[in-house]
């Protein structure tokens, strides 16, 4: 049985769960593999394993035959995965031999008088002080909301830009999955640009829609990828000894469990015990419901991949009634946004271009929520980096989306939607 294959490797969980509660994990000689999944045997191994509280960290889940995945493999499990894989016929290829070398390369040395910016990655009490001080300084038309806390007692936080009154709206949110710390940064400079630019362009988006922007949607899980474990994805809920956290985005009340997802515990893909079990995705789909009349666009930013995904992402789903349009708007951010960096970001749903998911928030905010123009921004990059991207990353992403946006705008004028 596989089952019994992986009773030794979970026996490391404890292992694991102690060193992180003694301080920051540095992945000192952690190994990551990209492996190749060839068969439905390979599969199912990979997911049981990816389900265990054994120190792995899938970055990608083994979703279906014929993709590829990156694993985390602590240095301990180094030999026995080589020999799981080996046993398995599972192809695979070492990328590096220590996570740590890369993760040294993906914030510069800084001292904390040089105050808040985008040459490096900032902690949520970082990101929350500067909303406030924007506030302040913008205050005619920059407010801060509280719309909830989470498991851990932590405010959620939404900023509304607003220049005047009957704008269209437009929401964003970001980092939702924890270790995606480029999300964040990207909407935080978005923010930025929008007060503070002067070209008419973007002055013109900023002055004739209202921006409603969440810029840490997973505030426990974030604060953990500063302090303990940098590839942390899910919330912090407790589920039982061993488990803890929920994937937000397979907890939305939407096709929930309908493909693409986790019923184990230990797994970064767990949907939750139930829909919106999490406090965290309650308190987003309570206040988009409360803004959901006047949002035309919803953006939910996420990384790695570099793809503009539309509905929908579950099992067996239909194309969207409007899926002309929101390709039609989709390619015309792609084309635009490779004009400038000649990064390529590949359109369609979820489920066509990426994987499967089911109870994901760009569904909800199209299904339910009725947002007419629902996408997910999946950010750099494509292989070389994947979710650790150096911060002199940051700006150069953020001028992408922001050149997305815009022509998004565009387009869904041309077609009547904004």
């Amino acid at each position: 049985m596989v089952t019994e294959r992986f009773v030794g490797l979970a026996l490391v969980c404890a292992v694991t769960l102690v060193a992180c509660a003694h301080g920051k994990l540095s992945y000192e000689n952690y190994a990551v593999y990209r492996v190749d999944i060839a068969s439905e045997k390979q599969l199912a191994v990979l997911q049981h394993l990816e389900s265990l509280p054994n120190g792995y960290t899938f970055l990608d889940f083994p979703s279906s035959v014929n993709k590829s995945v990156e694993v985390v493999i602590p240095p301990s499990e180094v030999v026995n995965a080589q020999r799981l894989f080996r046993q398995h016929g599972i192809t695979n290829s070492l990328i590096t031999g220590n996570l740590k070398q890369i993760l040294d390369q993906e914030r510069p040395a800084r001292r904390k008088a040089e105050g808040f910016g985008w040459t490096d990655y900032h902690t949520l009490e970082e990101i929350y002080a500067w909303l406030d001080e924007m506030v302040a300084q913008y205050s005619t038309v920059l407010s801060v909301e509280t719309i909830g806390q989470t498991y851990e007692k932590r405010d959620m936080k939404v900023i509304k830009l607003s220049y005047k009154a009957g704008n269209q709206g437009i929401f964003i949110d970001a980092n939702i999955h924890a270790r995606e710390w480029i999300t964040s940064a990207t909407v935080t400079w978005l923010l930025n640009e929008l007060l503070t630019s002067e070209d008419a362009r973007v002055r013109y988006i900023a002055e004739n829609y209202d921006w409603f922007i969440v810029p840490v949607a997973n505030p426990d899980g974030f604060v953990y990828t500063h302090t303990t474990e940098r590839l942390w994805r899910k919330t912090r809920t407790q589920h039982n000894l061993l488990c803890y956290g929920t994937d937000p985005n397979r907890n939305f009340n939407f096709q929930w469990n309908n493909g693409g997802t986790s019923t184990t515990p230990c797994s970064d893909t767990y949907s939750g015990p139930a829909p919106e079990s999490e406090v965290e995705v309650s308190n987003l789909t309570t206040f988009v419901r409360s803004i959901a009349a006047n949002v035309k666009l919803a953006l939910s930013i996420h990384s790695r991949g570099q793809y503009i995904l539309l509905p929908f992402g579950y099992n067996n789903a239909p194309r969207a009634y409007n899926y002309q349009d929101l390709m039609q708007i989709g390619q015309r951010a792609s084309v635009d946004m490779y004009k400038l960096y000649n990064k390529p970001y590949r359109v369609g749903t979820t489920a066509d271009v990426l994987y499967v998911a089911s109870g994901i928030s760009v569904d909800w905010a199209f299904a339910i929520a009725g947002i007419p123009l629902s996408y997910t921004y999946e950010l750099r990059d494509q292989v070389e980096f994947g979710f650790i991207l150096p911060a002199d990353q940051i700006v150069p992403n953020a001028e992408e989306l922001l050149e997305g946006i815009a022509s998004m705008i565009d387009e869904a004028k041309i077609l009547g939607y904004m």
